[in-house]
Protein backbone atom coordinates (compact mmCIF):
# COMPACT_ATOMS: atom_id res chain seq x y z
CA UNK A 1 0.00 0.00 0.00
CA UNK A 2 1.60 3.36 -0.74
CA UNK A 3 2.19 5.86 1.67
CA UNK A 4 0.41 9.16 1.79
CA UNK A 5 1.90 12.27 1.74
CA UNK A 6 0.48 16.03 2.43
CA UNK A 7 2.39 18.81 1.11
CA UNK A 8 2.45 22.30 1.58
CA UNK A 9 1.85 23.69 -2.01
CA UNK A 10 2.04 27.15 -2.42
CA UNK A 11 2.13 28.01 -6.47
CA UNK A 12 6.18 28.02 -6.43
CA UNK A 13 7.89 26.06 -8.35
CA UNK A 14 10.04 24.50 -5.23
CA UNK A 15 6.64 23.30 -3.61
CA UNK A 16 5.49 22.00 -7.40
CA UNK A 17 8.62 20.49 -8.16
CA UNK A 18 8.29 18.39 -4.14
CA UNK A 19 4.91 17.45 -5.31
CA UNK A 20 6.07 15.77 -8.73
CA UNK A 21 9.68 14.13 -7.26
CA UNK A 22 7.48 12.07 -4.28
CA UNK A 23 4.36 11.47 -6.92
CA UNK A 24 7.40 10.07 -9.21
CA UNK A 25 8.77 8.01 -5.64
CA UNK A 26 5.54 6.32 -5.53
CA UNK A 27 3.52 8.20 -2.67
CA UNK A 28 0.31 8.70 -2.61
CA UNK A 29 0.16 12.66 -2.87
CA UNK A 30 -2.20 15.16 -1.67
CA UNK A 31 -1.88 18.79 -2.25
CA UNK A 32 -2.42 21.52 0.41
CA UNK A 33 -2.78 24.99 0.52
CA UNK A 34 -2.70 26.92 3.59
CA UNK A 35 -4.87 29.73 3.69
CA UNK A 36 -2.48 32.15 6.05
CA UNK A 37 -3.33 35.72 5.37
CA UNK A 38 -6.34 37.81 6.82
CA UNK A 39 -9.12 38.65 4.36
CA UNK A 40 -8.00 41.75 3.02
CA UNK A 41 -8.13 42.71 -0.61
CA UNK A 42 -4.67 43.65 -0.99
CA UNK A 43 -3.85 40.46 0.03
CA UNK A 44 -5.46 38.40 -2.42
CA UNK A 45 -4.68 40.64 -5.30
CA UNK A 46 -0.83 40.85 -4.40
CA UNK A 47 0.29 39.14 -7.09
CA UNK A 48 2.28 36.00 -6.40
CA UNK A 49 2.23 36.65 -2.53
CA UNK A 50 0.99 34.60 0.24
CA UNK A 51 -2.56 32.91 -0.34
CA UNK A 52 -2.86 35.67 -3.39
CA UNK A 53 -5.64 34.23 -6.14
CA UNK A 54 -2.84 33.72 -8.39
CA UNK A 55 -0.71 31.23 -6.21
CA UNK A 56 -4.43 29.50 -5.31
CA UNK A 57 -4.88 29.21 -9.36
CA UNK A 58 -1.31 28.27 -9.90
CA UNK A 59 -1.15 25.65 -7.47
CA UNK A 60 -4.63 24.05 -8.64
CA UNK A 61 -3.18 24.05 -12.18
CA UNK A 62 0.25 22.55 -10.88
CA UNK A 63 -1.89 19.77 -9.16
CA UNK A 64 -4.18 18.98 -12.06
CA UNK A 65 -0.85 18.90 -14.22
CA UNK A 66 0.18 16.30 -11.72
CA UNK A 67 -3.06 14.58 -11.08
CA UNK A 68 -3.59 14.60 -7.50
CA UNK A 69 -6.35 16.04 -5.29
CA UNK A 70 -5.92 19.69 -4.41
CA UNK A 71 -7.57 21.43 -1.58
CA UNK A 72 -7.47 24.94 0.35
CA UNK A 73 -7.40 24.62 4.28
CA UNK A 74 -7.90 27.57 6.44
CA UNK A 75 -4.72 28.20 8.62
CA UNK A 76 -5.89 31.78 9.44
CA UNK A 77 -6.78 31.56 13.39
CA UNK A 78 -2.96 29.96 14.18
CA UNK A 79 -1.08 32.04 12.00
CA UNK A 80 -2.24 35.49 13.13
CA UNK A 81 -2.35 33.99 16.89
CA UNK A 82 1.62 32.42 16.54
CA UNK A 83 2.97 34.76 14.15
CA UNK A 84 1.66 37.97 13.26
CA UNK A 85 0.61 38.57 16.81
CA UNK A 86 4.08 37.49 17.48
CA UNK A 87 6.00 39.42 15.09
CA UNK A 88 3.64 43.00 16.48
CA UNK A 89 4.70 41.94 20.14
CA UNK A 90 8.62 41.43 18.98
CA UNK A 91 8.62 44.71 17.57
CA UNK A 92 6.62 46.73 20.32
CA UNK A 93 8.87 45.28 22.50
CA UNK A 94 12.24 46.27 20.50
CA UNK A 95 13.27 42.75 19.09
CA UNK A 96 13.04 41.82 15.31
CA UNK A 97 11.54 38.60 14.95
CA UNK A 98 11.92 36.02 12.02
CA UNK A 99 8.23 35.48 11.41
CA UNK A 100 9.05 32.53 8.83
CA UNK A 101 10.75 30.51 11.30
CA UNK A 102 7.62 30.74 13.55
CA UNK A 103 5.85 29.81 10.77
CA UNK A 104 8.04 26.65 10.38
CA UNK A 105 7.63 25.85 14.21
CA UNK A 106 4.21 26.46 14.69
CA UNK A 107 1.99 26.36 11.56
CA UNK A 108 3.84 24.00 9.24
CA UNK A 109 5.25 21.35 10.62
CA UNK A 110 2.42 21.49 14.07
CA UNK A 111 -0.88 22.51 12.61
CA UNK A 112 -0.42 21.18 9.30
CA UNK A 113 1.31 18.19 10.21
CA UNK A 114 -1.51 17.87 13.32
CA UNK A 115 -3.88 17.71 10.42
CA UNK A 116 -2.05 15.39 7.92
CA UNK A 117 -1.75 12.55 10.35
CA UNK A 118 -5.81 13.03 10.94
CA UNK A 119 -6.83 12.29 7.72
CA UNK A 120 -4.36 9.37 7.83
CA UNK A 121 -1.20 10.51 5.70
CA UNK A 122 2.27 9.32 7.23
CA UNK A 123 4.41 12.20 6.10
CA UNK A 124 4.21 16.25 5.34
CA UNK A 125 6.16 17.40 2.92
CA UNK A 126 7.54 21.04 1.79
CA UNK A 127 9.55 22.71 -0.85
CA UNK A 128 12.20 23.34 1.88
CA UNK A 129 15.71 22.86 0.63
CA UNK A 130 17.18 20.62 3.32
CA UNK A 131 17.08 16.85 3.80
CA UNK A 132 16.54 14.77 6.91
CA UNK A 133 18.45 11.92 7.20
CA UNK A 134 18.17 8.94 10.35
CA UNK A 135 21.00 7.56 11.83
CA UNK A 136 21.07 4.82 14.42
CA UNK A 137 17.55 5.88 15.37
CA UNK A 138 17.74 9.80 15.68
CA UNK A 139 16.65 11.97 13.08
CA UNK A 140 19.43 14.64 11.65
CA UNK A 141 18.12 18.01 10.06
CA UNK A 142 21.25 18.46 7.15
CA UNK A 143 22.00 21.33 4.69
CA UNK A 144 20.52 21.14 1.75
CA UNK A 145 22.89 20.18 -1.43
CA UNK A 146 22.76 23.61 -3.26
CA UNK A 147 24.53 25.78 -0.19
CA UNK A 148 23.34 29.25 -1.60
CA UNK A 149 19.69 28.03 -1.07
CA UNK A 150 20.04 25.93 2.06
CA UNK A 151 16.94 26.92 4.88
CA UNK A 152 17.83 24.73 7.47
CA UNK A 153 18.52 27.82 9.39
CA UNK A 154 14.81 28.26 9.11
CA UNK A 155 13.95 24.88 10.38
CA UNK A 156 16.12 24.30 13.68
CA UNK A 157 12.80 23.32 15.70
CA UNK A 158 12.45 20.26 13.98
CA UNK A 159 11.34 17.92 17.21
CA UNK A 160 12.47 13.99 16.20
CA UNK A 161 8.45 13.26 16.39
CA UNK A 162 8.24 15.87 13.70
CA UNK A 163 11.27 14.83 11.47
CA UNK A 164 9.95 11.32 11.71
CA UNK A 165 7.13 12.42 9.44
CA UNK A 166 8.88 15.39 7.25
CA UNK A 167 9.77 15.01 3.64
CA UNK A 168 11.97 17.78 2.20
CA UNK A 169 12.68 16.31 -1.72
CA UNK A 170 14.14 19.44 -2.99
CA UNK A 171 17.29 19.13 -0.71
CA UNK A 172 18.54 16.80 -3.24
CA UNK A 173 18.67 19.53 -5.69
CA UNK A 174 19.97 22.79 -6.76
CA UNK A 175 17.35 25.14 -7.55
CA UNK A 176 18.45 25.57 -11.19
CA UNK A 177 17.63 21.55 -11.74
CA UNK A 178 14.39 22.34 -9.34
CA UNK A 179 13.38 24.90 -12.40
CA UNK A 180 14.70 22.73 -15.37
CA UNK A 181 12.35 19.87 -13.57
CA UNK A 182 9.76 21.79 -13.62
CA UNK A 183 10.05 23.40 -17.08
CA UNK A 184 10.34 19.85 -18.97
CA UNK A 185 7.19 18.50 -17.13
CA UNK A 186 5.47 21.22 -18.53
CA UNK A 187 4.81 23.24 -15.05
CA UNK A 188 4.26 27.02 -16.37
CA UNK A 189 5.89 27.85 -12.73
CA UNK A 190 9.34 27.10 -13.47
CA UNK A 191 9.82 30.60 -14.75
CA UNK A 192 8.13 32.23 -11.60
CA UNK A 193 9.89 34.49 -9.04
CA UNK A 194 10.89 33.61 -5.37
CA UNK A 195 8.40 34.97 -2.96
CA UNK A 196 9.41 38.07 -1.01
CA UNK A 197 10.56 37.92 2.45
CA UNK A 198 7.77 38.75 4.88
CA UNK A 199 4.56 36.73 3.07
CA UNK A 200 2.17 38.94 5.13
CA UNK A 201 3.04 42.28 4.04
CA UNK A 202 3.02 42.59 0.55
CA UNK A 203 4.22 46.24 0.61
CA UNK A 204 7.60 44.97 2.39
CA UNK A 205 6.89 48.13 4.69
CA UNK A 206 6.95 46.10 8.16
CA UNK A 207 6.43 49.91 10.15
CA UNK A 208 2.85 50.81 8.25
CA UNK A 209 1.93 47.36 8.60
CA UNK A 210 2.83 47.44 12.67
CA UNK A 211 1.20 50.86 12.79
CA UNK A 212 -1.78 49.62 10.78
CA UNK A 213 -2.80 46.10 12.61
CA UNK A 214 -1.39 46.28 15.86
CA UNK A 215 -4.06 48.85 16.81
CA UNK A 216 -1.68 50.58 18.74
CA UNK A 217 0.04 53.76 18.93
CA UNK A 218 3.79 54.23 17.55
CA UNK A 219 5.38 56.97 19.93
CA UNK A 220 8.13 58.85 18.57
CA UNK A 221 11.31 59.11 21.13
CA UNK A 222 14.65 60.01 21.56
CA UNK A 223 18.13 58.89 19.86
CA UNK A 224 20.82 58.48 22.44
CA UNK A 225 24.23 58.01 22.40
CA UNK A 226 25.55 54.99 24.72
CA UNK A 227 25.61 57.65 27.32
CA UNK A 228 21.99 58.16 27.43
CA UNK A 229 23.07 62.06 25.97
CA UNK A 230 20.15 63.00 23.62
CA UNK A 231 20.96 63.09 19.81
CA UNK A 232 17.75 63.81 18.03
CA UNK A 233 13.92 62.60 17.80
CA UNK A 234 13.29 59.04 16.60
CA UNK A 235 10.18 58.31 14.78
CA UNK A 236 8.74 54.58 16.81
CA UNK A 237 11.11 52.03 17.65
CA UNK A 238 9.37 49.59 15.44
CA UNK A 239 11.27 51.14 12.82
CA UNK A 240 14.61 50.59 13.87
CA UNK A 241 17.10 47.18 14.30
CA UNK A 242 20.56 46.72 15.37
CA UNK A 243 22.76 47.38 12.55
CA UNK A 244 20.44 50.23 10.87
CA UNK A 245 22.15 53.00 9.31
CA UNK A 246 20.30 54.02 6.70
CA UNK A 247 16.61 55.72 7.29
CA UNK A 248 17.32 57.12 10.40
CA UNK A 249 15.66 60.73 9.55
CA UNK A 250 19.33 62.14 11.42
CA UNK A 251 21.86 64.15 10.47
CA UNK A 252 25.00 63.91 12.88
CA UNK A 253 28.39 64.41 10.51
CA UNK A 254 29.20 60.94 9.98
CA UNK A 255 27.66 57.26 9.48
CA UNK A 256 26.12 56.49 12.72
CA UNK A 257 24.38 52.49 13.53
CA UNK A 258 21.79 51.66 15.51
CA UNK A 259 23.41 49.34 18.65
CA UNK A 260 20.32 48.93 21.15
CA UNK A 261 16.77 49.59 21.60
CA UNK A 262 15.24 50.24 24.88
CA UNK A 263 11.72 49.70 24.81
CA UNK A 264 11.17 50.54 28.52
CA UNK A 265 12.72 54.54 27.76
CA UNK A 266 11.46 54.46 24.28
CA UNK A 267 14.96 54.95 23.23
CA UNK A 268 17.07 54.00 20.20
CA UNK A 269 21.02 53.75 20.99
CA UNK A 270 23.21 55.12 17.93
CA UNK A 271 27.18 54.37 17.62
CA UNK A 272 29.75 53.83 15.69
CA UNK A 273 30.29 50.60 13.39
CA UNK A 274 32.69 49.29 15.82
CA UNK A 275 29.77 48.93 18.48
CA UNK A 276 27.89 46.54 16.60
CA UNK A 277 30.22 43.52 16.48
CA UNK A 278 30.22 41.47 19.43
CA UNK A 279 31.06 37.78 20.41
CA UNK A 280 29.00 36.42 23.14
CA UNK A 281 25.24 35.96 22.94
CA UNK A 282 22.81 33.91 25.58
CA UNK A 283 19.94 32.34 23.53
CA UNK A 284 16.67 31.18 24.43
CA UNK A 285 13.86 28.42 23.53
CA UNK A 286 16.77 26.20 22.40
CA UNK A 287 15.49 23.03 20.37
CA UNK A 288 18.32 20.36 19.58
CA UNK A 289 18.13 17.97 17.12
CA UNK A 290 21.26 15.32 17.53
CA UNK A 291 21.09 15.30 21.07
CA UNK A 292 19.04 16.34 24.17
CA UNK A 293 21.20 18.12 25.82
CA UNK A 294 24.28 20.08 25.50
CA UNK A 295 27.22 17.91 27.58
CA UNK A 296 30.29 20.53 28.63
CA UNK A 297 31.22 22.84 25.58
CA UNK A 298 30.77 21.96 22.13
CA UNK A 299 32.59 24.05 19.02
CA UNK A 300 30.61 24.36 16.16
CA UNK A 301 30.14 26.84 12.93
CA UNK A 302 26.90 29.27 13.75
CA UNK A 303 24.66 31.79 12.09
CA UNK A 304 23.44 35.24 13.93
CA UNK A 305 20.65 35.50 10.80
CA UNK A 306 19.80 33.65 7.17
CA UNK A 307 22.44 35.28 5.10
CA UNK A 308 25.22 35.41 7.18
CA UNK A 309 28.29 33.28 6.87
CA UNK A 310 28.83 30.06 9.35
CA UNK A 311 31.51 31.52 11.96
CA UNK A 312 33.59 29.30 14.27
CA UNK A 313 31.83 29.45 18.25
CA UNK A 314 32.10 27.91 21.15
CA UNK A 315 28.37 26.49 22.80
CA UNK A 316 27.42 25.63 25.97
CA UNK A 317 24.32 24.92 27.69
CA UNK A 318 23.55 27.41 30.76
CA UNK A 319 19.63 26.48 31.65
CA UNK A 320 16.72 24.44 30.45
CA UNK A 321 16.19 25.02 26.70
CA UNK A 322 19.21 28.06 27.50
CA UNK A 323 22.19 27.86 25.74
CA UNK A 324 25.50 30.48 25.89
CA UNK A 325 27.61 31.02 22.43
CA UNK A 326 31.08 32.35 22.38
CA UNK A 327 32.16 33.26 18.65
CA UNK A 328 35.70 33.03 17.83
CA UNK A 329 35.51 36.78 15.88
CA UNK A 330 32.86 39.52 16.21
CA UNK A 331 29.66 38.76 14.50
CA UNK A 332 28.31 42.32 12.84
CA UNK A 333 24.65 43.08 14.34
CA UNK A 334 23.74 40.10 16.59
CA UNK A 335 20.27 41.01 16.99
CA UNK A 336 18.01 40.29 20.02
CA UNK A 337 14.89 38.33 18.60
CA UNK A 338 16.37 36.41 15.33
CA UNK A 339 17.71 33.09 16.15
CA UNK A 340 20.92 31.79 15.95
CA UNK A 341 21.65 28.59 14.60
CA UNK A 342 24.52 25.64 14.73
CA UNK A 343 25.89 23.17 12.90
CA UNK A 344 28.65 20.31 12.92
CA UNK A 345 30.00 20.10 9.30
CA UNK A 346 26.49 19.72 7.46
CA UNK A 347 24.39 18.95 10.20
CA UNK A 348 22.26 21.57 11.99
CA UNK A 349 22.52 20.70 16.16
CA UNK A 350 20.17 23.50 17.23
CA UNK A 351 18.89 26.92 17.34
CA UNK A 352 17.44 29.13 19.88
CA UNK A 353 15.87 33.12 19.98
CA UNK A 354 18.68 35.62 20.94
CA UNK A 355 17.68 36.72 23.99
CA UNK A 356 20.72 38.96 25.22
CA UNK A 357 24.26 40.11 23.70
CA UNK A 358 27.53 40.15 26.07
Amino acid sequence: MKKKVVIGMSGGVDSSVAAYLLKEQGYDVIGIMMKLSPDDPEYAENEGGCCSLSAVLDARRVADKLDIPFYVMNFKAPFQNYVIDNFIDEYFNGRTPNPCIMCNKHIKFEELLRKAIAIGADYVATGHYATVEEIDGRYLLRKSEDDKKDQTYALYNLTQEQLKHVLMPCGKYSKPEIREIAEKIGLEVFRKKDSQEICFIPDNNHGKFLEKKSGRKVKPGNFVDKDGNVLGKHKGIVYYTIGQRKGLGIALGKPMFVTDIIPDKNQVVLGNEEDIFKNTLIAKDVNLIPFDKVEGEIEVTAKVRYSARPAKAKLTQVGENKIKLVFEENQRAITKGQSVVFYKGNYVVGGGIIEEIL
